[in-house]
């Protein structure tokens, strides 16, 4: 890979455990009740902690590289086969991690880490959830019980407009003078829940009701419950949103923002730090506003603040708080210089966030970008795809440091279909967001993945497209330009598409060199 300027950098500062008075650690084991790249990313850290890592893992998942990668790792049996998900039964991993003398459970993201019940039983059992409170969780995992809470509490929180109504109130007569009331066009949204689930975006009275039955299906289908709210859409809009940690003694600090708009069905594709369009004020508006939310809950541990911006008025405001650690937390880190999932273990265990010193002043250094490395078919629907890696080459960097890949894969790993199809994070950093565009697209055409067909080239052609360049891009980006993104980028000179190029027989001589 060439070379684009960039020096070295210092690996991550990594958070050292606490000293209890007594002179005992309070965590020297961790469960990660969780799987893949996630619990490999866990695992690194535990290390770097001396702590004792210990990972679960079913039959479908065997080879994965978090079950070799762990201190010691402990079989749940099939989910194909099981009654309940294994990574969703809570008192099954209660007594998995009481089995394996674990003081602490780390659940990751996804499954069970936004889940009250779980946090409560962990603790209840004398172990430490390395998480938010279950008050906390509770108060912001439901969107409208999230925003009644802050329309009362802190009246200054700007809120979308909107309506709140009960899922029994969700009548289409009702809904049809609310939506009228807000102004087309508007979302019906899953009141529990986020992934971009149970989303509807509705332009007209004449879809209301259809719109409503489908979210409604979803979010039952999703998160066992039904109920909707309803909310003005903001078409010129940016997801952007704020990572936030806290501790015990109810400081909570901002550790800067990311830009996540790059969204296909409402889930993030690729997400960068900082957000180019911010002004400096806004930022720090911004970023203001998402600490005085932690500061009234009280939060602790790492949480994100998620916004919609309107790049035409200029305005923000809230939309949910993810009280756990995000997917894209990796592009904080490289911007702060910060270990996220150490800081996470730091507080869990009692540490105060005051007495860090690399805390005081936190910097936002250079520009970060991350892509979501899926198995999935972009010319087919995006439809997940599962199968055996045969051949796993991740690109060579000039700056080993400057890129990171985030993936419990390796040649030889199987892709399940019970599992997500995400099998990779890149990350890349570099001084100035053209250099790490330009960074990203080069690893990403230098990195081999073969046995499965993945997201790689579409996700080349949203970066090297010019409304990305241009930073005042919004959620609309793919949907608008869905045509351009499936045409691979590095055919366009042989006149082919993507379309045209896999229907080419494999081994034809008329496959063109690229």
């Amino acid at each position: 890979m060439t070379t684009d300027g960039s020096s070295s950098r210092p690996p991550l500062w990594t958070a050292q455990l606490p000293v209890s008075n007594d002179g005992i650690h309070r965590i020297s084991r961790i469960l990660i009740a969780n799987r893949g790249e996630i619990a490999c990313r866990i695992i690194k850290t535990c290390r770097l902690m001396g702590i004792t890592s210990i990972a679960i893992y079913t039959k479908e998942d065997t080879s994965s590289r978090h079950v070799s990668g762990a201190d010691e790792a402990i079989n749940l049996g099939s989910v194909e086969h099981a009654q309940v998900n294994p990574f969703l039964d809570i008192s099954y991993l209660i007594q998995i991690a009481k089995q394996a003398r674990a003081d602490a459970i780390h659940p990751g993201y996804g499954y069970l880490s936004e889940n009250s019940q779980f946090a409560d039983a962990v603790r209840e059992s004398g172990m430490v959830f390395i998480g938010p409170s279950s008050t906390a969780m509770s108060t912001l995992g439901d969107k409208r019980q999230a925003k009644q809470y802050l329309s009362k509490n802190e009246p200054g929180i700007p809120l979308i407009p909107g309506w709140n109504g009960s899922g029994d109130e969700m009548d289409i007569n009702q809904l049809e003078k609310e939506a009228e009331a807000i102004g087309y066009p508007v979302m019906i949204k899953a009141s529990a829940g986020g992934g971009g689930k149970g989303m509807r975006i509705v332009h007209s009275s004449s879809l209301l009701k259809s719109e409503l039955e489908r979210a409604q299906s979803e979010a039952k289908r999703s998160f066992g419950s039904s109920e909707c709210i309803l909310e003005k859409y903001i078409e010129a809009g940016k997801h952007v949103e704020v990572q936030i940690m806290g501790d015990k003694t109810g400081k909570v600090l901002s550790l800067w923002e990311r830009d996540c708009s790059v969204q296909r069905r409402h889930q993030k594709v690729i997400e960068e730090s900082p957000c180019a369009w911010l002004a400096p004020e806004l930022r720090k508006k911004m970023c203001d506003t998402a600490v005085k939310i932690g500061e009234l809950l009280k939060y602790e541990g790492a949480g994100t603040v998620e916004f919609i911006l309107d790049i035409v008025t200029g305005n923000f405001y809230f939309l949910e708080v993810n009280a756990r650690l995000q997917v894209e937390h990796p592009i904080t880190e490289e911007c702060t210089g910060l270990d996220l999932v150490s800081l996470q273990i730091y507080v869990a265990s009692g540490g105060e966030l005051s007495k860090v010193p690399q805390l005081t002043t936190i910097p936002q250094t250079g520009h970060a970008i991350e892509c979501r490395l899926c198995a999935e078919d972009p010319i087919r629907d995006f439809a997940p795809q599962h199968g055996l890696v045969r051949f796993w080459e991740p690109a060579t960097p000039d700056h080993p440091r400057d890129v990171r890949f985030e993936t419990a894969i390796e040649t030889g790993t199987r892709v399940s279909i019970f599992f997500d199809s995400m099998i990779a994070k890149i990350v890349v950093w570099a001084p100035t967001r053209d250099l790490a565009i330009k960074k990203m697209v080069r690893t990403l055409s230098e990195t081999a993945c073969i046995g499965l067909s993945t997201n790689q080239c579409f996700l080349q052609a949203c970066l090297m497209h010019e409304k990305f360049h241009s930073v005042d891009y919004t959620t609309a980006f793919i949907p608008s330009n869905l045509d351009r993104l499936l045409e691979n980028p590095h055919l366009k000179y042989f006149g082919l598409s993507l379309q045209e190029f896999s229907a080419i027989p494999s081994g034809s001589n008329a496959a063109p060199k690229v």
